[in-house]
């Protein structure tokens, strides 16, 4: 009932974990694909196909029967190629920008729907019309979606990497020397241990990078905070403006035990969020409350929407100190004073 085509890898992965997606709400039981390399490994000489692991895989949590166009021969699939350019001409171009994978998909999704109410030239009812008597003869979708991601293991290294691929993506210090799983999708790498999350990346298609979460670090160099300058995962921490006036403040304050305690508010972003951290930040430069605990206790209660106890504005009953500038000349008092006593 169709075909899904690709030129490579990565984007054959987008359509199988696309095609995962409730869209439709039900599952073909005859889909026709074309040879492609993530799909047939193989062609045996009788003709059959030997199929690739992770798209078998698929075949078989959807129930879906394949069949296969013949190499070569364009004209088997001149409908699907006439509705891809159709797609490239009216959704592609200009070529629109989203900022995930996800929002793209829910773009097209749209455009599709709108797609429904036009009638193809020769038809008398609509696409959406023509979608619904195609939709009776499908089944229902598995209770369950399909993991559209090559699966693998690997093992922590003592910097807290993990090798997939030919690059290497960090993983939280305290995970250190442990085995773990690795599910890459066309946009993001997922690493846990055991039944838990450890991590999340976006994926990285050049070879022979490494691809740091600087919080993944912040333990081990609160630890040995001399290695704050020149540790590798927070070059190139890109992070507001405030952070770096609060870093200079608490270092010029407190020295040593500053840094120390900057690295503790970076430690915050394992729980808050950036927009939230960096409010409290900004709040506690104001009120001239340079530490970690001021920092914590206003990010506390911004999120908790109750007014912090660090302004004296909730507390007008204490009385209010004032403190004055002081001028050369106030010290003439005392000079006379001396002299009257001589």
């Amino acid at each position: 009932m169709g075909l899904l085509k690709g030129n490579n890898a990565p984007y054959d992965t987008f359509l199988f974990r696309s095609a995962a997606r409730p869209f439709f709400g039900a599952v073909p039981r005859s889909i026709v694909y074309d040879n492609d390399r993530c799909l047939v490994a193989k062609i045996l000489p009788d003709g059959t196909r030997k199929r690739a692991t992770l798209f078998s895989a698929f075949l078989s949590h959807y129930v879906i029967r394949d069949r296969y166009a013949r190499p070569g021969k364009g004209n088997e699939k001149g409908n699907v190629e006439g509705l891809v350019g159709y797609c490239r001409r009216n959704f592609m171009v200009p070529i629109p920008k989203f900022p995930t994978w996800e929002a793209f998909n829910l773009w097209l999704e749209e455009q599709c729907r709108k797609r429904q109410q036009d009638k193809v030239r020769g038809e008398s009812e609509t696409i959406g019309e023509r979608l619904q008597r195609d939709l009776a003869a499908m089944q229902p979708l598995p209770a369950t979606p399909f993991e559209a991601c090559d699966q693998t293991g690997g093992r922590v290294s003592s910097q807290s990497l993990v090798r997939y691929k030919t690059n290497d993506y960090s993983v939280p210090v305290a995970w250190g020397h442990q085995e773990v799983w690795i599910r890459a999708y066309v946009d993001e790498v997922v690493i846990g241990c055991r039944s838990e999350v450890i991590a999340r990346h976006p994926r990285c298609y050049a070879r022979e990078e490494v691809i740091f979460d600087p919080l993944h670090y912040l333990p081990l160099i609160e630890q040995k905070i001399n290695a704050f300058d020149q540790a590798a995962p927070l070059q190139g921490w890109d992070l507001p403006e405030a952070f770096t006036t609060l870093q200079r403040l608490m270092e010029g304050r407190m020295h040593k035990h500053g840094r120390r305690e900057y690295v503790q508010v970076l430690r915050l972003l394992e729980t808050f969020t950036v927009a939230d951290l960096q409010a409290a930040v900004e709040q506690a430069i104001d009120l001239g409350a340079i530490g970690f605990d001021a920092v914590k206790h206003l990010v506390l209660c911004r999120v908790e929407r109750v007014p912090p106890r660090l302004d004296l504005d909730v507390y007008p009953f204490l009385p209010r100190t004032t403190v004055e500038k002081t001028f050369a000349r106030a010290y003439l008092s005392l000079l006379s004073d001396q002299q009257e006593a001589a």
